[in-house]
């Protein structure tokens, strides 16, 4: 790509009055933890203090990372690409949404930008080994499990655990351990197996789960990795976080989707999608699914054992703790079933009994692939079998059948390896590639965009294909903020959005604190943690620098702006049975305004390159 240039000094020369380097260096560990695996050593490196201004940390340091340290075009499954797992600066802060940690590459399902998020208490241990980050490359010839604290980097045996499921490797690294206060990460079969959209799993059900980010770690042979250690992170004021979190706590507990979370958790949305007919049902032929009542929070409630569990710095608790009490799967227990998972394994293959659903829920956390992207590719098959393109005969609501080819694809066996590639591969395969829905190889959330206009956006231009979480501008379409079926003012509405999380997850916060940590609240965070007193156009910038910045990488990675578009049945089936439509033309207009409102030229181009991007950058 060619583009301009802007001075190295022109973020600092528009930010209000303060002083980077005397502050930040004060707050921020400022250490990048390097581990080469093929040579079984490590390094330490010294981060420059002025970055934080511009990264603050979280995403917008893994990607500044990713960018740098990986050369283009490296191949996601080698040993070259490097796999990050950032933090940010309120991580292990007591700020309220904190317990979580990033993970960037490159996606081997995508092959762009790759991130995800995962909470649970494992971002604490991670924080108190005294980085900011780890760079984690090469790659072991053997299987090993790393294990992390603020002294020393070790390289363990892990034959003996190569194999087994996520919930016993997890265990079994604990107790090789012998600390019960590690924060543990592992990998199941299907990330051993490099199956495209493995995942990351810790506390047993917590996942990183989209863009294939276990794969790349079972590409490097690493079934595991356990965090501990006693570094504090130091911040700016710990008076004004006990401050904060107090006023935050009381206004919190009153807000109404705090209510919700804490009465429902996600799978509260079931029972919200499918009465605005918008539900993915039956491989996105339908926006409602009959029976859908039997999926819903209430039906979870009352027909199984349940209690609310909460990440370590949470208030909201928006995790359900689920136990069968009945039939088959008595005695079955997993944190679930969320919204997401109800969608893609309810929804779209059609199975209407919640004990089934989290049946399959724990397959896929044992096997560590990622519910989204495995649903929606079994319903592909489904649609594939029905249409004689396969063999294989398997139908919608077919439990054990959706089973088996889980097992299948984990194994790449049979039909199991065609979809052990993704849904771009699926697809081309079986001649089906007008049918499958995903963009640029990554399938949507559980909102389908011929009602959900702005989520039509969000998916087509989200950093890592169609993510629902990178804006969640869903939420101002049910709220009433927007029409869902207007195009005007949607991109401005959707930006506000993006920008908005993209500094979340650079702190790095839980997105259902959207609604209590809006511009202002956020700013408050960085001034409590990193000492930096920012305006909201301030915060803007940085943001908005963070999305060039994974725009540029995904554009010298080999993406262009022809794949910011959406799967040709959303523009011409309408979503039945209320028959909802997308025209292309409201489409085109809202893609042209988001691109003219960040700035970008009419082919998607950034205008110019992001200071922390540039050669120079580092003569500061």
């Amino acid at each position: 790509m060619n583009v301009c240039k802007e001075s190295v000094y022109g973020l600092l020369e528009s930010l209000t009055d303060f002083t980077p380097k005397d502050i930040i260096r004060k707050v921020m560990f400022g250490k990048i933890l390097f581990i080469d695996l093929t040579e079984k050593s490590w390094r330490v490196e010294d981060l420059p203090s002025y970055l934080f201004t511009y990264l603050i940390g979280g995403k917008g340091l893994g990607t500044y990372l990713l960018f740098n340290k990986n050369s283009p075009h490296v191949d996601p499954l080698s040993a070259q690409n490097n796999l990050i797992i950032a933090l940010g600066p309120a991580t292990d802060t007591g700020i309220w949404g904190s317990s979580r940690y990033g993970v960037y590459t490159k996606s081997p399902l995508t092959g762009l930008y790759a991130e995800s998020y995962s909470g649970g208490n494992v971002a604490e241990p991670m924080s108190r080994t005294g980085y900011d980050a780890f760079v984690i490359y090469g790659s072991s010839y053997s299987p090993v499990f790393l294990e992390i604290n603020e002294e020393e980097v070790f390289f363990r045996d892990a034959s003996q655990i190569w194999g087994k499921d996520t919930y016993l490797a997890e265990d079994e690294i604990r107790r090789k351990v012998g600390r019960r206060d590690a924060g543990i990460i592992v990998i199941g079969p299907a990330g051993e197996n490099l199956i495209r959209f493995a995942s990351i799993v810790n506390n047993r059900w917590r996942c990183a789960g989209r863009s294939g980010t276990g794969s790349v770690l079972g590409s490097k042979k690493v079934k595991g990795i356990a965090f501990y250690g006693s570094k504090k992170r130091p911040v700016a004021s710990e008076k004004k976080i006990k401050e904060l979190k107090k006023s935050w706590l009381k206004k919190g507990m009153d807000m109404p989707s705090v209510r919700f979370f804490r009465s429902f958790g996600t799978c509260g949305l079931v029972s919200v999608i499918n009465g605005v007919k918008a539900f993915p049902s039956y491989y996105w032929r339908s926006g409602e699914l009959d029976g859908w009542e039997s999926l819903s929070a209430e039906s979870l409630h009352m027909n199984f054992k349940v209690r609310s569990k909460a990440c370590r710095m949470c208030f909201l608790a928006c995790a359900r703790l689920t136990e069968v009490t009945h039939g088959k799967f008595e005695g079955l227990r997993i944190e679930g079933p969320e919204y997401e998972t109800i969608y893609a394994i309810g929804g779209l293959c059609g199975i209407k009994k919640l004990e089934e659903i989290i049946y399959i829920n724990d397959i896929c956390d044992r096997l560590g692939m990622d519910t989204i992207t495995a649903g929606n590719l079994v319903a592909f098959a489904i649609e594939a079998s029905r249409l004689g393109k396969i063999k294989e005969r398997i139908d919608y609501g077919q439990t054990e059948k959706v089973a088996d080819l889980l097992f299948k694809i984990a194994k790449k066996e049979g039909i199991g390896e065609v979809l052990s590639y993704g849904i771009v591969h699926a697809a081309k395969e079986w001649d089906l590639e007008d049918m499958a829905i995903h963009v640029k190889g990554m399938e949507p959330g559980g909102y389908d965009p011929r009602y959900f206009f702005g989520m039509a956006l969000a998916y087509a231009t989200s950093d890592r294909g169609a993510c629902h979480m990178r804006s969640t501008v869903f939420r101002a379409e049910l709220s009433g903020l927007i029409p869902p079926q207007e195009t005007e003012n949607k991109a401005e509405v959707m930006i506000d959005y993006e920008d908005r999380h993209t500094l979340q997850d650079s702190l790095i916060i839980c997105r259902f604190y959207r609604d209590l940590y809006t511009w202002n609240e956020l700013s408050e965070i960085i001034e409590a943690t990193l000492g930096l007193s920012f305006e909201k156009k301030d915060l803007q910038r940085i943001a908005s620098h963070i999305r060039d910045a994974v725009r540029i990488y995904n554009l010298r990675e080999g993406m262009d702006a022809q794949a910011d578009t959406l799967p040709k049945r959303f523009f011409e089936e309408p979503l039945g049975p209320a028959g909802f439509t997308l025209k292309r033309e409201d489409f085109e207009k809202m893609k042209r305004d988001y691109y003219r409102i960040r700035g970008w030229k009419e082919n998607g181009e950034p205008v110019s390159i992001p200071p922390f991007l540039q050669k120079d950058f580092s003569d500061q």
